[in-house]
């Protein structure tokens, strides 16, 4: 079943091969893009690089006839690239590599096993996003408050969070206006929602009524692939 159809019984490549691998990776990765579109923002340059990846990749595998060391120094190549343009979250990465995988599969001529892996992951990932697998509910936040730097950040929300918060994370600290104020980045999960506006009201009274901002949590990106 999971047999290749770039070359004939000679082991040459054939024209045919070459085209059905082609066409596979193309829809392949269309596939993947429509997956990763689904339910989520997205930049169109990015989906678009998505469903051209795979061919890349394919082509690239077919011109060097399937020889397992030439594949791996390819796909080494590819992993020094670094992606300049947005820092990539994990699910970005994680879409990347699946479009090179499924290129990779293509490009030794293995179209049906492929497919089936695009069918299978795109399924799984399908489900897990429907039912908002990991997503705590909604109740996750992102919490951003200046403080001045006479204050101790490490101690001074201990009490406020114990009683608002069921959990909460430093993400980052940042100084600003030349190390005068404290950006403190914390990703918090609130005990009580309707109690918000209760909790943040109770930060103002410590950090001088200084900026604070509470919304949807970031991505923890990486900078670099």
């Amino acid at each position: 079943m999971f047999t290749s159809y770039l070359t004939n019984a000679a082991g040459q490549l054939t024209t045919q091969g070459a085209l059905i691998s082609l066409a596979a990776s193309m829809i392949c990765g269309l596939v993947i893009a429509l997956l990763y579109m689904y339910r989520s923002e997205y930049n169109s340059h990015f989906v678009v690089a998505l469903v051209i990846l795979p061919a890349l990749v394919q082509v690239v595998i077919t011109v060097v006839n399937g020889n397992l060391g030439a594949s791996v120094a390819v796909m080494g190549a590819f992993s020094l690239v670094r992606f300049r343009s947005a820092p990539g979250s994990s699910k970005d990465i994680t879409t990347i590599f699946f479009a090179m995988a499924v290129g990779l599969a293509n490009g030794m001529g293995y179209v049906v096993y492929s497919a089936t892996v695009v069918l299978v992951v795109g399924l799984v990932y399908f489900l897990l996003v429907s039912c908002g697998f990991g997503t705590r509910g909604g109740r996750e936040r992102h919490l951003k408050i200046l403080i001045p730097e006479s204050l101790d950040y490490t101690t001074v929300f201990n009490d406020l969070f114990e009683e608002y918060l069921n959990r909460q994370e430093l993400i980052k600290v940042k100084t600003t206006d030349l190390g005068s104020v404290f950006e403190l980045n914390y990703t918090i999960v609130m005990k009580d929602s309707s109690k918000e506006k209760e909790f943040i009201d109770a930060i103002r009274v410590r950090n001088g009524n200084l900026t604070i901002t509470c919304g949807r949590p970031v991505n923890r990106v990486v900078e670099e692939i």
